[in-house]
């Protein structure tokens, strides 16, 4: 089966559409009659400012300077990638302390944040993005990671916090472009261009295109891949601008999901070692096909008044196929269970929010309302089945086979039944940041959510529902006492619905939310004139009413689980003397379930009796992890660096019987820059240290190993 694509389907389902729409068709009746000659611009291309950007999006929903955040955010800037030679999310959030990464089932971005994992806490440009697919950075200006509980402006989700994608934006002011060219390690080859050119003086046009076809150090893994990116930008008049967006992006690769663990550890096998299909692109491949289409329409009525109103519509297919070593190891006959299966997806939904932003003084303090409202419906359907677990056996050592067919009872079983699932949005929400003195600033926020879950079966099972209405607040206050000091205190609160992103069951429909609470505080210092930043943050993270299997009916869970992290992280950015560029973390993360009626047991043999999990250390979550970069300027346009990544010790699991070793990798980097070309060289892992990147977080098995030593060239013509 491949994976279908379909066509967008706009219907005026709330009056905010309708609203946007009669806006734009307004604004182009004025733009036929607008003067030819306008100067101002509004919509532009993202700034290169460096590792340390000054101002953030994400936070506020405005361009709000970062040291007037009363939160931890972290961004990942345009240079920070080129210079790292990043491609994927993972190679980004590197960057980002206290983000660890999960297996994802060898077919998606997937991370965990502040020891809570972020499965659905995707965004672009402040718009959800929850399907389950590996993201391009070719249209990616920057990345910005909001830390802690996010509900205030983006909803449910976002116990550890989010990650928001800052897309890149045509140009008004001047025409450029770029190819480059990537060859590297294991048959790595990528070729992008990013053409820009202003139509006019009101419009403006912007084309992001990738295409990657890679090998890779896990044997039988394959990457083939194209992101197509387009944009237009209107200017209708000096208050009026619109922006419209298409990503069309497709992704297959090998479905691969690690290697077992044995007496505690990853077995001990060559880092290419596959445990699924003899014959992997035959049989274990991911297909995801991703299209989406925003309109984002601004105005401004007056310096103090402004609307910002933004549609997205957005479809998602996927087909995978895999076999993986799901069940259990067996330390005397040296074999592990294995099963095959393969589930398809089918989503597509729409997105509408409004923001109107109010700039003033009242009762004596100057403020910025932010007030708004966002609407959606998300349709998803999903067709799953499995072998049981463990069904057929291979050798740990020397794993490769053809798979046994999946058996006729696992088309039949209620698992494998169809399942379609619609998710409704409605919310408003208001922030207002307030200077109270001229050192003293706030930041107070809420939003009002109703969310509503709908499931349905294709056969057997009847409908589920429920719907969910939660207000989530923020409070943050600041103290500045000078231009280069901001110190702050906030509260955050977020909840997350019982079912969250996937279908409803009959074992959690009932189930109330899971709330997140964040206390935080921290410091935002600037150095050698604001050249340099550093961030500081201590904080107390906590998620309660975990669902957990009903000790006196298994048929059901309860509310009664808590988990919480407490935390501090450091973060360094900017330049220091002597033309060096600098980005460094590090996090402390002390993870556990405090509170939990749950058990748990473990793939190892012997398998014993089920563990408590009240208690036991937040899986995939380091206690301590670090990292530093630097680049630095030699002259006539030569640049050189590199960096160390070190990582702690994890838990693969709750069981915490399967640990991934700590580690530390270091990296090189240079590149020479001549008139309109570059060439630039990365050189990974260049002790070739053989370390695990990642597990599965739920199960003792499927663990990634890190990629070994890996040399990568870009080769750019700009114009």
């Amino acid at each position: 089966m491949s994976v279908r694509s379909r066509a967008p389907r706009f219907r005026l389902r709330h009056p905010s559409l309708f609203v946007a729409a009669l806006a734009a068709a307004h604004c182009a009746a004025q733009a036929q009659s607008a003067d030819a000659t306008l100067k101002e611009v509004t919509v532009s291309s993202e700034q290169d400012v460096g590792y340390a950007p000054s101002i953030g999006s994400t936070a506020t929903k405005g361009s709000a300077p970062l040291r007037d955040i009363p939160q931890a955010v972290n961004v990942v800037p345009a240079q920070l990638l080129r210079d790292q030679g990043a491609t994927s999310m993972q190679d980004a959030l590197r960057n980002a302390p206290g983000v660890s990464f999960n297996a994802g089932d060898g077919q998606r971005d997937q991370v965990v944040i502040r020891g809570f994992t972020a499965i659905a806490d995707w965004f672009v440009d402040g718009v959800r993005d929850d399907a389950l697919y590996f993201r391009d950075l070719s249209d990616t200006e920057r990345i910005e990671v909001l830390k802690g509980p996010a509900a205030v402006l983006y909803g449910r989700g976002s116990s550890g916090g989010l990650i928001n994608r800052v897309t890149k934006k045509p140009a008004f002011d001047r025409a450029f472009g770029e190819v480059s060219l990537g060859l590297g390690t294991h048959d790595f080859k990528r070729l992008t261009t990013d053409l820009n050119t202003p139509i006019g003086e009101n419009m403006a046009f912007r084309l992001n295109v990738a295409r990657e076809k890679s090998g890779s150090y896990r044997d039988q893994q394959f990457i083939d891949r194209y992101n197509v990116a387009p944009s237009l930008a209107i200017k209708f008049s000096p208050q009026t601008d619109l922006l419209l967006q298409y990503t069309n992006a497709y992704d297959q690769r090998l479905t691969d999901f690690g290697i077992p663990a044995l007496n505690g550890r990853p077995v001990n096998v060559p880092i290419g070692t596959y445990y699924g299909s003899a014959f992997g692109k035959r049989d274990d491949t991911t297909t995801t096909k991703v299209q989406s289409f925003t309109a984002t329409l601004n105005h401004r009525f007056s310096d103090t008044l402004s609307l910002r109103n933004t549609t997205r519509y957005s479809s998602y297919g996927l087909d995978r196929y895999n076999t993986l070593p799901s069940g259990t190891t067996d330390p005397v006959r040296l074999t592990v269970g294995r099963t095959r299966g393969f589930i398809l997806r089918d989503e597509s939904g729409w997105f509408n929010q409004t923001d109107l932003t109010w700039r003033n003084e009242l009762g004596g303090f100057r403020q910025e309302w932010l007030l708004g409202a966002e609407f959606g419906q998300q349709e998803k359907r999903a067709y799953s089945v499995s072998s049981a677990t463990g069904f057929e056996r291979v050798s740990i050592l020397n794993p490769v086979a053809a798979p046994a067919p999946i058996p006729l009872a696992s088309y039949t079983a209620s698992s494998a039944i169809p399942s379609n699932t619609r998710f409704k949005t409605a919310a408003l929400y208001a922030q207002d940041q307030i200077t109270l003195a001229p050192q003293w600033k706030a930041l107070v926020g809420g939003r009002y959510d109703v969310f509503g879950q709908d499931t349905s079966f294709e056969r057997t099972l009847a409908p589920l529902s429920r719907t969910d209405r939660k207000f989530s607040p923020r409070a943050g206050v600041v103290w500045q006492p000078s231009e280069t000091q901001s110190y702050y205190v906030s509260y955050s609160r977020s909840f997350q619905p019982s079912a969250e992103t996937f279908a409803l069951s009959a074992s959690n429909t009932a189930n109330d939310p899971e709330i997140t609470v964040n206390k935080e505080i921290g410091a935002k210092l600037d150095f050698l004139d604001g050249a340099l930043n550093l961030t500081a943050a201590v904080f107390n993270l906590e998620r309660s009413g975990i669902k957990n299997t009903d000790p006196t009916n298994p048929a059901r869970q309860i509310n009664v689980g808590t988990q919480r992290t407490n935390g501090m992280e450091l973060a360094l950015a900017g330049k220091l003397p002597g033309r060096w560029d600098i980005s460094a973390g590090y996090a402390y993360l002390d993870g556990r379930m405090t509170k939990s009626l749950a058990t748990v047991s473990s793939l190892q043999l012997p398998v014993g009796a089920a563990m408590p999990v009240q208690g036991k250390i937040a899986p995939l979550t380091p206690r301590h992890s670090a990292f530093v970069w630097l680049m630095k300027d030699l002259g006539n346009g030569l640049s050189a660096g590199g960096g160390v990544n070190y990582v702690a010790a994890r838990y693969a699991s709750l069981s915490n019987l399967v640990t991934l070793p700590s580690y530390v990798t270091a990296d090189l980097a240079a590149s020479y820059k001549t008139g309109r070309y570059e060439i630039s060289a990365n050189l990974k892992n260049i002790t070739n240290r053989k370390y695990y990147v990642s597990g599965h977080g739920s199960v003792d098995n499927l663990i990634t190993p890190g990629p070994g030593r890996e040399l990568q060239v870009m080769l750019t013509a700009k114009f």
